[in-house]
């Protein structure tokens, strides 16, 4: 019976590939159908980054304090297109990259072995949990995995089709996933890699190279002279996350890196990352013996997976900084599945890949009819209550102020509250942030503050009582008081502080490196 049943599902599945070929269209566009009817339908609040890029979006710029400007500029053509600011709408923008994605991905990994390796790979990729949340929640990501995508097909196109346009393409879309996040760098640095380990790819640097440099050295431009600007606040942010901060213990390196292996399992699925990371070390092992085109999808992905791997035991790593890197590993994977290799463990990774993703769309609705709200398998717990929140908020304002005052609003706390704020009071006001050490801590900081504001009003939401609001904020008031307290509704026996901080005689400083 069960050489019958193996007998039975290889035969499944050998039907699957070629049906999601000849169906490729339809399935993608299925994909597509239930992504947007997801977020029509699921209920769930921005999170924080996303309230925050969408606070970007309405200050249209050239960079911002964290990050490069597309997020920014995506969530606003898609809300002016879209005709308001609501949660399904600033989401948008992540379906409708997500299938250009989708579409990029089939056609790299066909141009690099078969049309039935392509359709593995792009079963293997719609069976990765991160790639519902990518397609569902509008960060950095989904733009850089886009453009990522996209920069492979091209480069592919140009080092083995001998394609002439394709380098200046790959190199638009190379300059657009900069534009996206910082870690696009990588791209043209793998590039040169892979061109100085073969001396018949040198002539490469002559000409060809400088047509796919060119876009990307054009889009480093703006964020280069914005930060020249702003006190290279960006290059500081992003130099944060490197480096050990403290004295760490061989335990806590251990957890730290036990915690990122824990976030790639539930991220891309316990066996497809197992078998990725297997391919990764041995094909690693023998890069010599690879063809061409295998070293290249090697050094674009599974290197550095292992080389973030072994980063992950010295600091602590984010489980999504290594999501672009699995894209050619899937390909690679896919291709060696054509040859005959993973072909029972792919079999088994896609089911339960298929079984976790299903589980991820659903999983609002099992919190839900569990009762498992705030509790410690919550994970949705960062999508609630923030239109609660702000609902509450803004029934206190409302009995406090006089429609006819000219009022502005401060946030004490994180830079969540204030962009949640923004997006979830009725009117979008613009929240001016205070930091209490003065340094610039977020992009609010960057912004001017409420200046203009002199000799007015400030409703003041804080995450701290009266005893922990700083006197240098009551001092730039002539008069500071607390005038409610209501319960948050995403931890119990938490509370937000609002207060009414009447004529502004002055915003305190900002601190600079200059001004230190």
């Amino acid at each position: 019976m069960t050489v019958h049943f193996n007998l039975k599902t290889h035969g499944m599945f050998e039907k699957l590939l070629p049906a999601v070929n000849k169906y490729l269209i339809w399935l993608l566009a299925g994909v597509f159908a239930l992504r947007v009817a997801y977020l029509s339908v699921n209920g769930l609040d921005l999170i924080g980054d996303e309230s925050y890029y969408w606070d970007w979006s309405r200050r249209p710029d050239w960079c911002y304090y964290s990050k490069p400007p597309m997020v920014a500029w995506l969530i606003g053509v898609f809300t002016f297109m879209g005709g308001g600011d609501y949660a399904a709408v600033v989401r948008l923008p992540a379906v409708a990259l997500g299938m250009v994605f989708l579409g990029y991905f089939y056609a790299t990994a066909r141009a690099f072995y078969s049309a039935q390796a392509a359709a593995l790979a792009l079963l293997l990729i719609l069976a990765t949990p991160f790639n519902v949340l990518a397609n569902f929640i509008m960060t950095i990501d989904p733009p850089l995995y886009c453009f990522w995508m996209m920069s492979l097909y091209y480069l592919r196109k140009a080092l083995f089709d001998n394609c002439q346009s394709a380098w200046f393409w790959a190199g638009l879309a190379t300059g657009a996933a900069l534009l996206s996040k910082q870690v696009a760098l990588i791209i043209p640095l793998m590039l040169v890699c892979f061109l100085l380990l073969n001396q018949s790819r040198h002539k490469i640097f002559k000409r060809e190279f400088w047509f796919y440099l060119l876009p990307v050295m054009v889009s480093m431009v703006p964020i280069l002279l914005w930060n020249q600007q702003h006190d290279w606040v960006m290059f500081g942010h992003s130099k944060g996350h490197f480096g050990i901060k403290e004295s760490a213990t061989l335990v806590k390196q251990l957890g730290q890196a036990g915690e990122f292996l824990l976030f790639q399992v539930l991220l891309v699925s316990p066996v497809i990352f197992v078998l990725t990371l297997i391919m990764g070390f041995k094909a690693t092992a023998r890069f010599t013996q690879l063809s061409q085109e295998e070293q290249f999808l090697i050094l674009m992905g599974p290197i550095l997976l292992v080389g973030i791997l072994a980063l992950s035991f010295v600091q602590k790593v984010q489980g999504n900084w290594p999501m672009p890197f699995y894209f050619s590993a899937f390909i690679l994977l896919s291709g060696q599945w054509v040859a005959g290799a993973w072909k029972k463990w792919l079999k088994t990774g896609l089911l339960i890949g298929y079984l976790m993703v299903s589980l991820t769309y659903a999983l609002p609705l099992l919190i839900q009819v569990f009762n498992l709200h705030n509790t410690v398998v919550d994970p949705t717990y960062r999508f609630r209550h923030w239109r609660e929140l702000a609902a509450a908020i803004d029934l206190e304002r409302q009995k406090i102020l006089s429609s006819a005052q000219r009022t502005f609003v401060v946030a004490l706390g994180h830079r969540y509250l204030a962009s949640q704020l923004a997006f979830y009071l009725p009117d979008h006001p613009n929240i001016y942030r205070y930091e209490e050490s003065g340094k610039i801590e977020s992009q609010y900081e960057v912004w001017p503050g409420p200046v203009e504001y002199r000799g007015n009003t400030a409703f003041i939401v804080s995450e701290y009582d009266t005893a922990g609001v700083s006197n240098v904020l009551k001092s730039a008031f002539q008069h500071f008081r607390q005038v409610a307290v209501i319960d948050n509704p995403m931890a119990k026996n938490s509370h937000y502080y609002l207060f009414i901080g009447e004529n502004l005689k002055f915003w305190p400083p900002k601190i600079t490196q200059e001004s230190e």
